[in-house]
């Protein structure tokens, strides 16, 4: 949700989620967020000037239709990206959140966008690398790129939700993908914060950037990563207020798609966020040691420096 950096311009370029309009309290549900999708620039890794709004063709009306889909529904602007560059072919792919509000049920659909191209200046959208079900609202955004696995599939990472009586829940769940240029499809659900029951992500959960192994190695098909994790909401009155959202750890199992721990406390809760913290980029810069982009509060994008061997201090033995 913070920056995603383009590896092809050595991380001095990518983009950046830009919040246009906003209706309502950020830390109370329903409020709405209208975003566009800019280009970034930076003469360092610590510094980088907002540019103009990333272009996106869309040829076939892939916006059009999915709002066509569902009567009422609201697009309102696309929202966090992160970008992969496939070895294989040189191309680079571009993931984000498509978002359609439905006012008259008070719910939105949300879709896990993609587009594609040679670079950042020739992208094209395609359908949804993962689509949201119309009937259940179940949705996809916030995409952490897992490697292959020795069948040669990815078992991604994202954003979903789950309905439970109590609340509407963000978990993690495993997305499909055996081409990272075509559909996904939903996998199993494998972190739920009302079944894990950690304090810090009791309400929300979604995935971060995985660590390479250059940076920690923690052995075959497992991968150190980041989770975003919000306390669990609360009912005051009529309303749902929402918890803090801080920054933590996880271990991930790619060769099986199974989250193997969650760090019981939060790694990251910066001094300045009124609620959120939200890591969405790792960049490493040498042995041993690299930055961490989070956004606060919507608002601005820090960055962290990051030590392995701290890290590593964190970890269950």
């Amino acid at each position: 949700m913070a920056i995603a950096l383009d590896p092809a311009s050595d991380n001095k370029e990518g983009i950046i989620r830009c919040i246009v309009s906003r209706e309502g309290d950020v830390t109370v549900s329903g409020y709405v967020d209208r975003s566009e999708i800019h280009l970034i620039k930076g003469d360092s890794l610590e510094r980088f000037v907002i540019g103009e709004k990333l272009n996106i063709a869309d040829p076939l009306g892939i916006i059009a239709s999915l709002a066509d889909k569902d009567e009422g529904l609201d697009f309102i602007g696309l929202e966090d990206p992160d970008i992969f560059r496939e070895e294989e072919t040189g191309l680079t792919h571009v993931y984000f959140t498509l978002p359609f509000l439905n006012k008259t049920k008070h719910n939105a659909l949300v879709h896990l966008g993609h587009a594609v191209g040679k670079g950042l200046d020739s992208l094209e959208m395609t359908v949804p690398a993962v689509s949201a079900d119309h009937k259940t609202y179940q949705g996809a955004k916030e995409v952490s790129i897992a490697p292959r696995n020795s069948r040669g599939i990815r078992f991604n990472l994202i954003e979903s939700s789950r309905w439970e009586k109590d609340f509407n829940y963000s978990v993690v769940r495993v997305a499909i993908a055996e081409d990272m240029g075509k559909p996904w499809r939903f996998g199993d659900i494998v972190f739920h914060p009302k079944e894990n029951k950690i304090p810090w992500i009791g309400g929300h959960a979604s995935p971060g950037p995985l660590f390479p192994k250059s940076f920690i190695d923690l052995g075959e098909n497992k991968l150190l990563g980041i989770m975003n994790g919000r306390e669990a909401n609360q009912k005051v009155g009529n309303d749902i207020k929402y918890g803090t959202f801080s920054v933590g750890l996880f271990i991930y199992d790619y060769e099986n798609g199974k989250i193997d721990w969650v760090s019981p406390e939060p790694l990251i809760q910066d001094t300045e966020a009124k609620t959120i913290t939200f890591a969405s980029q790792f960049v490493q810069t040498g042995p041993g040691e690299g930055i961490l982009y989070a956004h606060v509060d919507d608002s601005f994008v820090r960055a962290y420096t990051l030590y392995a061997d701290g890290l590593t201090s964190l970890l269950p033995k």
